[in-house]
């Protein structure tokens, strides 16, 4: 891989590799663009397949949480770290204590949170080394676990899409197939059984299933089967670049609306779903909740200004589809469009200011 060159393509700004072979650490942290403020985003850890897919996972969610950050309002760039392992049996609080002291030596360029295969006990082992994580244990002032939230704000986004794809934001009767039960999917199918949505869902832990049946009369169906159900709402909420050729074609929907990241597997797919008339709800926006939520941490953790904050996803996704119709473009363009329009905006502020105070010490 050409490091330089994939960093230059989406003007990256920073890449660091860590390497500890006390604790058995190796991890890539990602900082993407801080324009808006200083980078937040979650600590992953899996198992990869190579280094270069890790590298390249890295690259791909910082990117996603700078666009998350700046079509949600908040004052904060995007950026990303990867840790390399098996969750099960690599975790050590020598290995998070080796990784907070890495992204102690950044001084708050950087800020992390939990994400896949990492939980708030992890964060809290990385907050022993640096102030700058958020998602850490509730009762130490931080705003916990982020998965519920997550789930209110695709909930909420999922509801504005149901109003533009279906004509209504209620979900009494519709139905609704979940791609995931993971802890952000479930408490989604929560969410949707609650309003009286009919569910279809799939995962491959067996017991998420058994539950689904029992406490929210779900239709269960193999992983594999999940794309060709008839429903109103395909709701991912498991891997990422998951609309692809091969499952555009398998889609009996009306919109797609879930949690996953990076579900597009590139962006002309996004523009083939525009032109079957599918309503896709971009990613990153709907499922921004979670970032919404430890972003609070920052300026002292307020939950009713959270949850406040949380509801404006609904009429975000408004905007984004009213931006969609009018420019005859993808929601995943618009979204995209008014992120870049945020960020130069921020940009050309602090050109000007730079240049004002220039000319001001040289007596112009």
């Amino acid at each position: 891989m050409e490091l330089f060159s994939e960093m230059a393509k989406h003007d990256y700004e920073q890449m660091v590799f860590c390497a500890d072979e006390s604790t058995g650490l190796k991890a890539v942290i990602v900082i993407h663009d801080t324009t808006l403020g200083p980078a937040l985003g979650g600590c992953r850890m899996w198992n990869y397949a190579s280094e270069s897919d890790a590298i390249v996972d890295a690259l791909r969610l910082a990117r996603g949480m700078t666009y998350k950050a700046a079509v949600a309002g908040l004052n904060l760039g995007g950026g990303k770290t990867v840790v390399f392992g098996d969750p099960k049996v690599a975790k050590s609080e020598g290995l998070f204590r080796s990784l907070g002291r890495f992204i102690q030596g950044l001084n708050g360029r950087y800020i992390t949170a939990e994400d896949v295969g990492t939980s708030v006990q992890d964060m809290d082992i990385v907050h022993m080394e640096t102030d700058f994580v958020t998602g850490t244990t509730r009762s130490d002032g931080s705003s916990g676990n982020p998965s519920p939230v997550t789930a209110l704000g695709v909930f909420r986004g999922l509801q504005a899409t149901a109003k533009v794809a279906l004509g209504s934001d209620d979900l009494s009767g519709k139905t609704v197939a979940i791609q995931g039960l993971g802890s952000v999917g479930y408490n989604l199918a929560k969410m949707l059984h609650k309003a009286g949505a009919q569910l279809i869902v799939t995962d491959i832990n067996e017991e998420s299933l058994r539950k689904a049946v029992a406490e929210l009369n779900a239709k269960v169906v193999r992983p594999s089967e999940i794309f060709d159900q008839r429903c109103d709402i395909f709701a991912p909420c498991a891997l990422g670049a998951i609309i692809n050729d091969d499952t555009i074609e398998r889609l009996h929907c009306a919109a797609i609306a879930g949690a996953a990241n990076n579900q597009l597997a590139e962006d002309r797919h996004g523009d083939l779903l525009y032109e079957k008339g599918i309503v896709y709800a971009p990613d990153y926006v709907i499922n921004a909740a979670g970032l919404i939520n430890v972003a609070e941490e920052l300026r002292g953790y307020n939950e009713t200004r959270a949850m406040k904050k949380v509801e404006e996803i609904y009429d975000i996704m408004l905007r984004i589809y009213d931006v969609s119709r009018e420019s005859q473009i993808g929601p995943h363009r618009a979204a995209n469009q008014m992120a870049e329009n945020r960020i130069a905006q921020m940009k050309q502020v602090r050109s000007t200011y730079l240049r004002n105070g220039k000319d001001a010490l040289q007596g112009n």
